[in-house]
Order: C-alpha cells, then structure tokens, then sequence
C-alpha cells in the first residue's frame, strides 16, 4: 500500500519504482496524483466521491474518459428522476384536498420520501481556462550564467556551469536529487551567494515558486485578500472568478489561509505567483501536494503564460507539452537537451541500455574470474528480460488502445455520414468533440507505438538478439 509514494522522487527513482511494481507477483494499491505513474504500474482505478466508490477496470487515462460517460449517465439519470418527482408533486398538489384520492395522495407520498435521489458530480471547468495578463517584455537574451559554481562547505554541488536561457523559452530542469537543481533555481533568483556570474537580460522581472512558498503566506490574511493585494487592473476586478478557477468559491474566499489545507495553500500560492507581473517564472516543484485537477489548471495557466519558465519537477504527465529544454544534472554539471521530457527519457534509457550491454561483455570477459562475475551476468540478463517483457507489454497495451480508438472512430463518422442514426449526437456537437478527443488519443498510442518498436528493436540489437 503506497501513499503518494513518487511525490520527492527523482524520475530516475520514479522509474525504477515503476520497474519494480511492474514485476511485482503481489497486489499493489496506491494513492498518487502522479498520471503517468498511474498508467504505467496500474490496471483498475477506484474512484472516491461524495461518500461512494467507483470501481472502473483501466488505468487513470482511460478511466477518465469511461468516468466522463458515467457523469453523462448521471446527469440522464437526474434529469428522468426530477422529471418523475415533478409528475408526483403535481399529482399531490392537484388532488391533496379530495376525500377519494386520499389513499392515493398518501402513496406518492410515501414514495417520494423513500426514494432513493441520484446525485450529481458537478463538475464546472469553464475558469480553468482564464487568461492571465501578457507577461512584460523582455530582452532577447533573459539569462546568461558564466562559470556558476555552488558548495556548501566541502561539498560542491555546482561546477562550471555556462549557459543561455533566450525569451520565451520553457526548460525543465531534471536530474537525480541532491544534483543541485534547487541550488541553480535559487542561484538564478539572487537568493544565495555562489561563485561565476548571473546576467539578467533587459527589463526581465523573475516570479519564484519554492518547495514551501506556500509558508510564506500570511496566514491571518483571507484566501481573497492574499490575491486581492497583488492583482493589478483589469485583473483587479476579475479576482473572484480567478480565485474559483484555483477552485476557490463561495465561503472558501473568506477562510484565513491558516486553516487551509497543505494543497489550498499551494494552489493559493501558485495563483498568487501567476498574477504578479512577471516574465520569467522560476518554479521548484510546483506540483508537489496538488491534486490532479488542480495540477491540470496549473498546467493551462503556464501553457497561457507569454513569459520565459524554468520548471523544477519530476512530473512526466505535468511536464509533457510544457516545456520543450531540458537541463539534465549529473556529477556537478548540466547537459541541454532539446525536446520533450518523454523525448530526454527515450535517450536516457537507450543510454542506459548502452551502457547496460558494456557491463555485460566486460562480466563475458571475466566469467572465469569467480562467482561474482557469474552472479553479475545473472543479474544483467534478469535485467534485459524485464527491459524485454516491459516492452512487449507496453506494445501489446498500446496494440489494444489503437484498436480501440479506430473502432470508436468508425462508429463516430457512421454518425456523422448519416446523421439520423443518433440526431441528439450531431445537433449538441458532442460526436465531433468525442472524434477529436478519439482521434488525439489515436496519434499519441501511434507514437508512443513507434518510439516503444524503436527502443526494442535497440534492446535486441545491443543483446545481440
């Protein structure tokens, strides 16, 4: 049983936990806001909301869109109920007063007290979508780092660190803990003392978000009055509607920020931070204690943002379409990278494998050695089937989602050659968004289908298979 358990991992670590889950012979039950986790490790989701579960047999991503067809059933459901309650109240009402419906009268009655009401989830994702304020413009050139070097006493985290970072550019930083990712983002920020130089660009103005900028709040302040203070106009008279769309709404505006949960203290944080008129954000962990749907707003926020980010994280699914740089910090250096998270991590493991294969000829070598080589060996060939069985799964699953979302696709533009067959469909314009959400996730599994035949066809080549 597994509370939130990749929340201070690095991916490295996120993907050897998810490499042992895998193989796993027991049962896992886990707790995460971590989507990409959820669907590499998990095949069944339990849903809990408003006092019920929901048991759905499929990982996170696709029982989000199985749960989107429960809540339109709900809403189905509610609609005929309060249709009926309706017709029995009328009933009751007209007929109340007369002696010889009486029995009748006290049966519907009866009937509405004991029937059980379908509830619906709402969900209102409509502020999500906000526009924050063009960022100020900056400089072609925001930051320029020459010779940066950090230590804390003996130990040097940082070592000759050169590089640009141009406007508009959204760079992750990843690499295991402790590599100095939070030293750099603090360096950048002025916040500690540190050998080379900091050049910032012209006009650049730089937002921090740290691990724990959520302590920073002033807790005797209300949820509005923390935002209220730092909006600047037109935002100004938009607060309320900023604030729900960090699902802040109703009383909770009011609420002192010290008796806010750890995550609405991130959210109000992060809200904060985004109306501040900045053009470089620098964020340290920004998903940490957030929920997925808060992660979600996060996320549209930033992909609106028309400043330069520098994100630390090691969330894939939050970073995916974010940024499109990454710094990767290994042995007191940093190595650019060009391209997605997912991209940076296709290298990383085919390097891995690389190196993989060279300890398995050096073992080959030494195999007369003694025991050691020969457990060695062992261990490298145990690790090439389960790099081999991880594969073959990942291909098999991503086979079924094709399948799947092809199938869904042909019914969906039958529908649309002949509208007759499903009118309500076609008048809402639900068959042309479901078609697209089919046909996005139709590209994606084609993707994530090729790069998977890649890296196997990589693995069997190095195994010499």
């Amino acid at each position: 049983m597994l509370d939130e358990p990749t929340n201070h991992l690095d991916i490295e670590s996120i993907q050897w936990l998810e490499n042992f889950l895998i193989d796993y012979p027991g049962a896992v039950i886990v707790v995460s806001h971590d989507r990409a986790f959820l669907d590499n490790v998990t095949s069944r989701t339990i849903e809990i909301s408003m006092g019920k579960a929901y048991d759905y047999k499929a990982c996170y991503s696709d029982y989000e869109m199985l749960r989107k067809e429960r809540l339109e059933q709900e809403v189905a459901a509610f609609n005929n109920q309060q249709r009926q309650i309706a017709q029995v109240e009328r009933f009751i009402t007209r007929f109340r007063a007369k002696n010889t419906k009486a029995r009748q009268v006290q049966s519907k009655i009866k009937m509405l007290e004991k029937m059980e009401k379908v509830e619906v989830e709402e969900l209102d994702k409509s502020s999500i979508y906000f526009r924050f304020p063009e960022a100020p413009p900056s400089g072609k050139d925001v930051l320029e780092a020459a010779g940066i070097s950090k230590s804390y006493g003996n130990h040097q985290v940082l070592h000759d660190l050169n590089f640009l970072v141009a406007r508009g550019e959204r760079i992750a930083f990843v690499g295991r803990n402790g590599e100095g990712k939070t030293t750099l983002a603090r360096v950048i920020i002025g916040e500690l003392q540190h050998q080379g130089h900091i050049k910032l660009g012209h006009n650049v103005k730089i937002g921090y978000y740290a691990q724990n900028q959520a302590e920073y709040l002033d807790q005797e302040k209300t949820v509005f009055q923390t935002l209220d203070e730092v909006a600047a106009g037109e935002v100004r008279k938009q607060t309320r509607n900023i604030l729900g769309g960090f699902l802040f709404s109703g009383d909770d505006i009011d609420k002192k920020v010290k008796v806010l949960s750890g995550g609405e203290k991130s959210r109000l944080a992060i809200a904060r931070l985004l109306l501040e008129p900045v053009n470089l954000l620098v964020l340290d962990e920004p998903t940490n204690h957030l929920d997925m749907r808060s992660k979600d707003i996060l996320k549209s926020a930033l992909l609106q943002f028309s400043g330069t980010i520098i994100v630390v994280s090691h969330d894939r699914d939050f970073l995916q379409g974010l940024t499109a740089k990454v710094f990767e910090f290994r042995h007191r250096k940093i190595k650019e990278f060009i391209g997605d998270v997912y991209d940076f991590i296709d290298y990383r493991n085919i390097e891995s494998l690389k190196q993989l294969e060279a300890g398995k000829k050096v073992a080959r070598a030494e195999k007369e050695n003694g025991e050691s080589a020969n457990r060695q060996s062992w261990e490298q060939k145990k690790q090439y089937e389960r790099e081999l069985r991880k594969l073959h799964n990942a291909i098999e699953k991503t086979e079924k989602e094709i399948e799947s979302c092809e199938k869904e696709m042909a019914g969906l533009e039958k529908i649309i050659a002949n509208p007759s067959l499903n009118p309500s469909l076609i008048e809402s314009g639900d068959v042309f968004e479901k078609y697209e959400l089919q046909k996005n996730r139709l590209a994606k599994a084609e993707r994530n289908w090729e790069l998977f035949h890649g890296e196997l066809e990589n693995l069997e080549k190095n195994s010499g298979g």
